[in-house]
């Protein structure tokens, strides 16, 4: 952990300035969507009130920063974990985003660190029923309802349901939710990923009718599809 500075402005729920005038993404969470100068890009449910909270919580204040994997991405912005010098101690902003259900967990294969810690907290939230999760814009969507996944396609979800089929294919493993592949939901897990399981002992195939919930973006190839980039986008719930 270093030390960041001083908090000057919040441009969103996930996204920090500092008063050397770097820009930190807030690494391993996704808050609700601003528009930020964006033409004809309306913003997402209670984006506003994601904003607020970390303003409440950050502006004007001391934080350090942790690393966890690629600290800087294409747009030049630090990515990073923030923390917040507090008298009482420090508060995990992303921690604490995602447990006022205010911001959900995002993560990427090249920056994957404390996201067990996450996850606890976003099941809390959710459990709860806090911020985003009252609201059916960021409800799980049911795998066996493909229709809605396309509606969805070009967004971010949480799909849940069984995996009727898991199969290696030309290089990549294909998780299917459904009889016909062209039309039922599918994960796919092209081979960088599978190098990044089999770093870590695990292998997609022993999945097969287990019940999951996967995060992503949803697509539209051959019906409604997200791609698994790294293992803790799939989430197993029960394993028969």
């Amino acid at each position: 952990m270093e030390p960041g500075g001083m908090v000057t402005s919040v441009t969103d729920g996930d996204t920090v300035i500092l008063d050397d005038g770097r820009v930190v993404r807030m690494i391993g969470t996704q808050a609700p969507k601003l528009p930020l100068d964006r033409p004809d890009f309306d913003p997402w449910p209670l984006a506003p009130e994601a904003k607020a909270a970390l303003e409440a919580l950050a502006l004007n204040k001391p934080v350090r920063l942790g690393f966890g994997g690629e600290s800087v991405d294409r747009y030049g912005r630090v990515l990073a974990h923030v923390f917040i010098d507090g008298p009482d101690g420090q508060i995990w902003a992303q921690q604490a985003m995602i447990g006022l259900g205010l911001a959900r967990v995002y993560s990427f294969p090249d920056n994957r660190a404390c996201l067990d810690l996450l996850f606890a907290a976003e099941g809390r939230a959710r459990l709860g029923r806090l911020g985003i999760w009252a609201d059916p814009y960021y409800s799980i969507r049911a795998a066996d309802q493909p229709g809605d996944l396309l509606a969805r396609a070009g967004q971010y979800e949480l799909v849940e349901g069984r995996v009727l089929l898991a199969e290696k294919t030309g290089g990549r493993v294909y998780l299917n939710f459904g009889r016909f592949w062209k039309e039922d939901f599918t994960a796919v897990i092209e081979a960088p990923a599978l190098r990044i399981f089999a770093e870590a002992g695990l292998d997609p195939l022993v999945l097969e009718n287990a019940l999951v919930r996967i995060r992503g973006w949803v697509d539209d190839r051959d019906g409604p599809r997200i791609e698994v980039t790294h293992p803790e986008q799939i989430e197993v719930l029960a394993t028969r």
